[in-house]
């Protein structure tokens, strides 16, 4: 024999050995599991389980109940990596562990939410199958219950996990006109359910605890009543209140403007402080008379799929870099379309007495009265409008910049009537703020940028001046309809039917 004959066999030999070692230590990794349930339920047929064999049935059953799972990949993912063991099962006998987290999930009213979104009833029916010693009589149902108990409690306790953190609905997915982030569950915070130590202790911590939740939560138990509502639609504005309060898309800066659309109001808040709280308008809505009747008018259609009347304000945040004193107004081409031309057509001096500009391919028309409006197309774009700085524009003497994909901002108005209205949804989309100069004292504070503010605003001859904030402030436009204020709870009206949309989303999770 050569050197090196002797040498390839030697290799060869290795690598037996290495493939037998690697062998035993897959099957270390299977644990007693036959043992463990026999002594625990006291069934001999546990025994007779073999961990190869269950195995086999258990990936079987993953794919037998895939189109039941919300995750199966990541599930499917996480028991190939524990070679197909039934490692929640085990890890969390005696029974009385694996019971509480259906204990849980039965208090799911307790969130507005339904036990049957968790499969509480299939989780606690196999439980009670494996007690009852009588109940599995050969090794094929022992499998089958086991796997099926596993994958089941996979299943519905990530869900659990999902809602209370991140709530049921992805409000990206149901709502035309969102566009705030909101941090979804991802595939490390779901494998993470599946691997906690100690059920009760996870389960406690990722119940919401604050203020705002917890009173409606109250509220919710105690049937409490809506001014003017039923008990039935009563709950349902604080079951869909409850779910926003879940979503991860609330304020993390210490400083920050929010208004909120159904409140019609504005707030500046610091440090859980209010520096500043206004009335504000918002965009003319769906659902003004916030009626029974009309909300029962909705299609089905209507209620799966969010149809917002064309004025209405987004929900979303950014931050406001920059104001804009005596502004000038790029009238948006829907307005100019529907609105501009239509009373330029009826009165020709209407441009010259608003102070409206008219350009055409970029360049200024000098005699717009000229031109025959009512024979002109609205649809066409050939023309644009601006309205220049001065008594009348439609933006008033400020108006804050954020950047955002709907092109709306908080402005001054002109118009303060209807500040004196209760409501207030009467605005083409941008958010109308009854005291602006006060909005410009607390993100600019004193110094000679919030005195030249002051000082142009005041101007008999207005010239649009623009002036960045010193830092920029984080700016969230929201939808709530119910909230806890000073021991009472505060409701509004769902100006877009927003609230029917979100129930009716909810409520197809049960089908």
């Amino acid at each position: 024999m050569t050197f090196k004959t002797s040498r390839c066999l030697t290799i060869i030999f290795s690598m037996l050995i290495l493939l037998g070692l690697n062998a035993c230590v897959k099957k270390k990794k299977h644990s007693d599991m036959g043992k463990i349930l026999s002594l625990k339920y006291k069934n001999p047929v546990f025994n007779q389980m073999d961990p190869e064999e269950f195995s086999t049935v258990f990936q079987e059953m993953l794919i037998e109940k895939k189109t039941l799972m919300a995750n199966p990949k990541l599930i499917s993912a996480y028991y190939e990596q524990q070679d197909f063991e039934p490692v929640f099962t085990l890890k969390h006998l005696p029974k009385d562990e694996i019971q509480l987290a259906e204990a849980y999930y039965l208090k799911a009213g307790e969130h507005g939410l339904d036990p049957k979104m968790f499969q509480a009833a299939e989780v606690e029916a196999l439980l009670q199958k494996i007690a009852d010693k009588n109940s599995i009589k050969t090794k094929t149902d022992a499998y089958q219950t086991i796997a099926e108990l596993e994958i089941v409690t996979a299943n519905s306790l990530i869900n659990y996990s999902n809602a209370l953190q991140f709530g049921v609905i992805n409000p990206k997915k149901i709502y035309a006109r969102y566009f705030t982030e909101t941090k979804r569950p991802d595939s490390l915070s779901m494998t993470h359910v599946l691997e906690v130590a100690d059920i009760k202790s996870f389960l406690d911590s990722i119940q919401p605890k604050s203020t705002q939740y917890l009173a409606l939560q109250k509220a919710l138990a105690n049937g409490e009543l809506a001014p003017g509502r039923t008990k039935e639609e009563t709950e349902r504005i604080l079951k869909v209140n409850l779910e926003r309060l879940r979503w991860k898309n609330k304020p993390t800066e210490e400083r920050y403007v929010m208004v909120n659309i159904p409140n019609f109001g504005l707030k500046v808040m610091d440090h859980d402080s209010v520096l500043l709280s206004m009335k504000v308008c918002v965009g003319e809505g769906r659902n003004k008379a916030d009626t029974a009747k009309e909300l029962s008018a909705y299609t089905d259609a209507e209620k799966v799929r969010d149809v917002p009347f064309s004025r209405e304000t987004p929900q979303l945040n950014s931050e406001i870099n920059s104001v804009q004193v005596n502004p000038i107004w790029n009238i948006p081409q829907s307005i100019a379309s529907n609105e501009i031309m239509v009373q330029a057509a009826a009165d020709p001096y209407y441009l010259s007495n608003k102070n409206i500009d008219v350009y055409e391919k970029g360049k200024k028309i000098e005699n717009p009265e000229t031109i025959n409006w009512s024979a002109e197309s609205k649809t066409s774009g050939k023309y644009s409008f601006k309205q220049q700085s001065g008594v009348g524009n439609a933006l008033g003497k400020i108006k804050f910049l954020f950047p955002n994909k709907s092109s709306v901002y908080l402005h001054d108005t002109p118009a303060k009537a209807a500040f004196g209205h209760s409501m207030r949804a009467v605005s083409h989309g941008c958010v109308r703020l009854e005291r602006p100069l006060e909005l410009a004292h607390v993100l600019f504070g004193d110094g000679s940028q919030y005195e030249q503010i002051e000082k142009d605003m005041q101007d008999s001859l207005p010239k649009a001046r623009n002036l960045s904030l010193p830092q920029k402030v984080p700016v969230y436009i929201t939808y709530v309809t119910c909230w806890a204020e000073n021991g009472r709870l505060i409701f509004r009206p769902d100006v877009y039917g927003l609230d029917t949309v979100l129930y009716t989303h909810i409520q197809k999770m049960l089908s």
